[in-house]
């Protein structure tokens, strides 16, 4: 196993650059990928770095001339052999080439377009535009990049006995939250951490913790360079930035309506059966769930990623019953914000219910809180998403108002379309 403390103290960061690989990335890009480049290959799509957290100054703490050293070595990142291998032969969901040939001949060509830096006042401005293809994986490098070099700055400060301290401190804090999670009934848990992570190696290592204190119950990793070098499931469907885009290439609002569910059409069509969780929430859970149409009723689960999830899961579970579906046969994944606590009062109250599955983020991998004299190496929310579509700027309602995203007029043209649905102002930790 990795000296983590000794690797960051010796400060060498060829030889552990920030992102690895181009597959150190989520699972669900690759299965996004596919479809985008199939479907929507020629749209021109612009990424944004926005810092939810306006009191974490990212310009002061973190150095320019490192961050654009990172930015650079992912654009000298392509596909190795060994990688396009794992993906092209590799079983999926129970589903063998899950990759088309022709998309991963794209993949193993691709070299990640420009991006764009600029520091206004003690932010920094951080955006990446192209072929949505393309320029759809700088969100996961961008986010991990900027997460890892925060803590870099603070971490560089500590000598060598003080690392191993604190890093024996923060697994110590892991290992007693996999222990309260361990005796949980139908426990389905998965590593939902690599955005927001404190590194790559951290990440790493919480992964094997997970995988020897929870067994089978540990189901996975949405990170797909761990999920292959430990022979873990790789883990992931569909995210917001699908029905984003979506939307803003409608012409008329009738358009707009749909668009949310013309993308779960074409994810439909594009995994003949797998992979079928709804993700509601972009536009609001509620109106969306009321008005999605029939052919939606068999698909396997709901994802509640937004808003009070006590709330978000009733109404799933209503949903199914008013289709007619049962919910014991269906799947519920909670994916926002989630720690021990919340995850064992998820499970309780609704393992006995429907199926019940976790994807824990942030508070898996960079729960540093407690762990030195400040709070320099705290979470915080930080987000990488795409602003606009062929110039046409995007919107994000959500089921949580701290999340809305987009210019106000917009917003306001999608809450006349979408409706407000049942929106509570919840806190954004991570």
């Amino acid at each position: 196993m990795v000296d983590i403390a000794t690797r960051v103290h010796n400060r060498k960061w060829k030889i552990d650059p920030i992102i690895r690989s181009l597959i150190d990335t989520d699972f669900y890009k690759l299965l996004m990928c596919q479809s985008v480049f199939k479907n929507k290959r020629t749209t021109k799509v612009k990424f944004s770095l926005i810092n939810r957290s306006k009191n974490v100054p990212l310009a002061k703490i973190i150095d320019e001339g490192r961050l654009r050293e990172q930015l650079d070595h992912v654009r000298t990142l392509k596909l190795s052999r060994g990688e396009s291998t794992w993906l092209r032969g590799n079983t999926f969901y129970g589903k063998r080439q899950m990759f088309r040939s022709d998309f991963m001949e794209w993949f193993e060509k691709l070299k990640l377009p420009p991006y764009n830096l600029e520091r206004i006042g003690d932010q920094y401005e951080l955006s990446f535009e192209g072929n949505w293809p393309e320029v759809m994986f700088w969100e996961i490098p961008a986010l991990s990049i900027i997460m890892e070099l925060r803590s870099r700055a603070v971490l560089r400060e500590m000598g060598k006995f003080e690392l191993q301290v604190l890093y024996a401190r923060a697994m110590t804090k892991l290992w007693e939250k996999i222990g309260d999670l361990k005796n949980l009934d139908n426990l389905s848990i998965a590593d939902f951490g690599t955005r927001r992570r404190h590194s790559f190696l951290w990440q790493d290592w919480c992964v094997q913790a997970m995988q020897e204190g929870l067994g089978n119950n540990f189901t996975g990793t949405s990170n797909c360079l761990i999920a292959m070098r430990r022979e873990v499931e790789a883990i992931g469907t569909n995210a917001h930035e699908l029905p984003m885009v979506y939307a803003a290439l409608a012409q008329t609002d009738a358009e707009l309506a749909q668009a949310p569910y013309k993308v779960f059409q074409d994810w439909q069509e594009e995994h003949d059966g797998n992979l079928l969780i709804l993700l509601p929430d972009t536009y609001g859970s509620k109106n969306f769930l009321t008005d999605a149409p029939e052919w939606m009723n068999k698909w396997t689960g709901i994802r509640v990623d937004s808003g009070d999830p006590g709330t978000g899961a009733k109404l799933a579970i209503d949903w199914w019953k008013t289709r007619g579906e049962n919910p014991k046969n269906k799947l519920l994944i909670f994916s926002d914000g989630l720690d021990v606590p919340k995850i064992i009062e998820l499970n309780n109250k609704f393992s006995n219910q429907t199926k019940v599955a976790f994807g824990w983020g942030t508070l898996m991998t960079n729960d540093f809180r407690g762990l030195v004299s400040d709070s320099s190496l705290d979470p915080f929310s930080l987000v990488c998403k795409a602003i606009s579509a062929d110039e046409n700027q995007t919107v994000k309602l959500s089921d949580n108002p701290n999340k809305i995203m987009g210019p106000k007029d917009e917003v306001s043209r999608y809450k006349r379309i979408f409706g407000e649905g049942n929106q509570k102002k919840i806190d954004l930790v991570v």
